[in-house]
């Protein structure tokens, strides 16, 4: 059944995907331990962000998302160690290897080229200082020259921008809702007009208006000033309304790249075409939620071949032997991939099979 699209969907007016990049993970490996049992929470990552390009990265808790973006950004916490892979940047300068920057190099690309928004907007903020001080302290750090008066002026102009009156620059979190605490977030990640912006699940605490006004929020800001966004979250849905292309993860991996509208309407992966199911439609006829079985691998003992083939409806008996790499759909689709043996003709020959109709719509 192809999925009905939200009300309200919103889709920006160009992909993005023909701009330069402006973001280029590469290989990227993170482990998790420093002995022979420590955890590979990613396995060889390839992901590319464009110019002015929102890019979604979906999947279930574990899957790994918020630890590439964390690894991309040298912000892993211990005992996450990086074994391998680029983060190339491109900065004002020309390409960088984020990975092999030194320590004041780093700091000063942070929230001047790359900012985050953390989730758990109050657990970020400082709840003993005042939200204006917060917005300032990184202009203060990488602006040295700025009079007080110019910051406090920056801070009040960035509150007045995400939707917050300029009065309020002396609140303290706690005096703040969560949606204005989420926007206090955005604000300081934009207060140096960074190139990219990654946004960790910025609207998991929040109820579903809540959850509207900030995603337009973001592709109004994005339209306005152009910068790149990485958003991660686990609803599917929520990206379909905000993202320009969706990358899905699973054990650690891409399985599927395609822009938002390919996804949603026609999954090629059975692990995205299970995400899908998994929510109800908001208008159409009613249908049963099929959901996906079972839970997510444990990494430190992945199932031989596919590591999604013990929850997969249409597994067959190479998908235990073989691992799938990301390649064309068995479609020829231009400008999307999928990891599936599904899509790979020699396979389905030699097992018999056909592409099932739920993944060839």
């Amino acid at each position: 059944m192809t999925p009905t699209a939200p009300t309200g969907v919103r889709h920006p007016a160009s992909s993005g995907s023909q701009n330069p990049p402006v973001l280029e993970i590469r290989g990227l490996e993170v482990s998790y331990g420093y002995s022979d049992s420590a955890v590979r929470a990613l396995r060889g990552v390839d992901l590319t962000l464009h110019q002015g390009e929102v890019l979604g990265l979906a999947g279930e808790s574990g899957c790994g998302k918020s630890t590439l973006v964390y690894a991309a950004t040298r912000l892993l916490p211990p005992p996450g160690i990086i074994t391998g892979g680029e983060v190339i940047l491109h900065g004002d300068e020309g390409p960088v290897d984020v990975l092999r920057m030194s320590d004041a190099e780093l700091r000063a690309t942070r929230w001047q080229d790359t900012a985050i928004v953390f989730q758990g907007a109050m657990n970020s903020l400082n709840p003993v200082h005042r939200i204006g001080r917060q917005i300032t302290d990184a202009i203060k750090a990488h602006r040295p020259g700025w009079s007080r008066a110019r910051r406090d002026e920056r801070a009040r102009e960035l509150l007045e921008m995400v939707g917050i009156a300029a009065g309020r620059i002396t609140a303290y979190p706690h005096e703040l809702s969560g949606g204005m605490r989420q926007r206090v977030m955005i604000a300081m990640a934009l207060a140096l007009e960074p190139k990219v912006l990654i946004m960790d699940e910025p609207t998991t605490a929040l109820d579903v208006v809540m959850q509207r006004q900030i995603v337009e929020q973001i592709v109004d800001l994005r339209d306005r000033l152009g910068f790149s966004v990485v958003f991660i979250t686990h609803d599917v849905s929520l990206l379909v309304e905000i993202a320009d292309r969706i990358a899905i993860m699973y054990a650690g991996e891409i399985v599927e790249q395609a822009t938002a509208d390919e996804v949603y309407r026609h999954p090629r992966h059975p692990y995205s075409h299970g995400l899908l199911t998994s929510f109800p439609p908001l208008h159409g006829p009613r249908r049963e939620l099929q959901g996906i079985p079972g839970a997510p691998p444990d990494l430190q003992s992945l199932p031989s071949g596919c590591p999604f083939r013990v929850r997969c409806p249409h597994a067959m008996p190479s998908c235990a032997r073989v691992h799938p790499e990301l390649g064309p759909t068995a479609l020829g689709e231009e400008q999307r991939s999928v990891a599936c043996l599904l899509h790979d003709p020699q396979v389905r020959t030699a097992e018999g099979v056909e592409l099932p109709a739920s993944l060839a719509v």
